[in-house]
């Protein structure tokens, strides 16, 4: 079965490109001055200029170009010297002006790379343009789906028409599901080190196309090409992809024909349904913004904001193995965000061991948030309840169950560690004395394995120490528990 999997496998190359879209955090609009908000009743946030209204005039957000410099910069491009806006034609409800100011031939930044790592190889996926256009609004499909198909109504939220919308165009240089989520994932960090963007992406803050086509090993054509559309997290553009890589190659296989479409994705059934014909760029009738003069950004100002851009996430992992001693795999886990970065970075400068930190931040708080459906930054536990944590374990104050019990009371409450050990006793006992008579229950209680242990079987040990961990709550000492086991079992044999 592998075999004939893996011979399946190689009849065809899959080949990827991605068309991200960004949303910048910028105060107001693209555009207008609008406010740049999310979550505000619909259609509040508008005005004549963003709803279209004849006569007015659109004056570009500055702090939107300077974002988007800064995005190119850190993905290795060239900064244009000279860009211009296009009006992109197309009729459709979200768009009150029934054409979109965006860049076409000559957009801001142009070329570029980012590096992904995907089973300890380093790939790297061509950055083909990175350019600037405006949001559409946002259509609500009234019925019992709440999906276009079988809508009874659509109502348009023009709220989020206009927004500063940073479109970040990948080269088709992936050739699995694996690299683009890989892809993704780094531009997603990237992007909020940055602070261009707060890419939450359940709030369409950052959104992502996928374009997928087949082609047999070895050719240089490209095959039909397939967008996927509706992917609002890393994980639906995973599925996605995976599912029509099996869609096209099963098609391929039978001698059907693939059209170049645009296909939407269906998080409920795992699968993609046909959307429309793709169109071309002919179709979009693209002419120069006639109320918008040229971008041509100042080389000193770009200069600038080189010098600002932040230590971006491979750095910082790379970093954090470095100097500070952690393995890639644990170094990829807490410089997955910026968020992450910082706290782990202000635990260490706390005192904690960064190992110890690292291992307790992407284990039992990282399931902690899980359970809670929290954020990191929205949780009552901080840097410094880590740091202290991590200290008491490693003075042996407190054992590995015990600081467990700790870290899951500080994070609900806010407490300090050292007053929730106090408070529900969680001091280690490591007094021969105070743990004698819980040594001698266990053994009384527990026959067969104190046997077992007795003919040889170390491996039983670890049973009874368990057993007095549970009769002490977690407060004895392990290791003196251990060592009380085997004195009081070996004099006894």
């Amino acid at each position: 079965m592998a075999e004939a999997d893996t011979a399946k496998a190689t009849r065809f190359e899959t080949v990827i490109g991605l068309e991200c879209h960004v949303e910048l955090s910028t105060a107001t609009k693209m555009f207008c001055g609008c406010l740049n908000a999310f979550g505000a009743p619909p259609n509040t946030n508008v005005c004549p200029v963003c709803l279209g209204h004849p006569g007015t005039l659109p004056v570009p957000n500055e702090k939107a170009i300077e974002y988007t410099i800064k995005i190119g910069l850190a993905l290795g491009c060239r900064i244009a010297p000279h860009s211009i806006f296009h009006r992109k034609n197309y009729f459709y409800p979200d768009m009150p002006k029934n054409f979109q100011i965006s860049q076409y031939d000559l957009p801001l930044c142009v070329g570029g790379h980012l590096d992904i790592e995907v089973d300890g190889e380093t790939h790297r996926v061509g950055i083909t343009r990175v350019h600037l256009e405006e949001d559409t609004g946002k259509t609500v499909h009234g019925g019992a789906t709440g999906r276009i198909g079988g809508a009874e109504y659509a109502l348009e939220d023009y709220n989020r028409a206009g927004v500063p919308l940073v479109e970040v165009v990948s080269e088709p240089d992936m050739r699995s599901a694996e690299q683009a989520r890989a892809y993704l994932t780094e531009l997603r960090a990237t992007l909020e080190s940055l602070g261009v963007s707060d890419v939450r992406m359940e709030e369409g803050s950052l959104r992502c196309d996928a374009n997928v086509s087949l082609r047999r090993p070895g050719s240089e054509e490209l095959g039909t090409k397939i967008e996927i559309k509706n992917l609002n997290s890393i994980r639906s553009l995973y599925r996605a992809l995976n599912f029509e890589e099996e869609r096209q190659q099963v098609a391929l296989e039978r001698g059907e024909p693939l059209i170049q479409e645009t296909r939407h994705w269906d998080e409920g059934k795992g699968i993609t349904t046909h959307g429309r014909s793709k169109e071309y760029a002919f179709d979009y009738r693209y002419f120069p913004e006639p109320d918008l003069a040229p971008l041509e950004p100042d080389p000193q100002w770009i200069e600038t904001l080189r010098a600002e851009l932040p230590e971006l996430p491979a750095a910082r992992r790379r970093r954090f193995q470095d100097e500070l001693g952690l393995s890639a795999h644990q170094a990829g886990l807490v410089a997955s965000s910026a968020e992450w970065a910082r706290f782990f970075e202000a635990t260490v400068s706390a005192g904690a061991d960064p190992r110890a930190a690292a291992n307790w931040m992407t284990g039992d708080l990282a399931a902690l948030l899980r359970e809670t459906h929290q954020s990191l930054t929205a949780a009552k536990v901080t840097p410094e309840h880590l740091a202290e944590l991590v200290k008491l374990l490693d003075e042996q104050v407190i054992s590995s169950a015990g600081a467990k019990v700790a870290l899951a009371e500080a994070f609900a409450t806010g407490a300090s560690v050292d007053a929730v050990v106090e408070a529900k006793g969680l001091r280690q006992v490591g007094d021969s004395e105070a743990l004698g008579g819980m040594i001698e229950q266990v053994i009384e209680e527990n026959p067969a394995p104190v046997e077992q242990f007795r003919k040889g079987k170390e491996g039983v040990l670890g049973f009874l120490v368990g057993q007095v961990m549970k009769k002490s709550g977690g407060a004895a000492n392990p290791k003196v528990a251990a060592e009380l086991l085997r004195e009081r079992l070996s004099g006894s044999g």
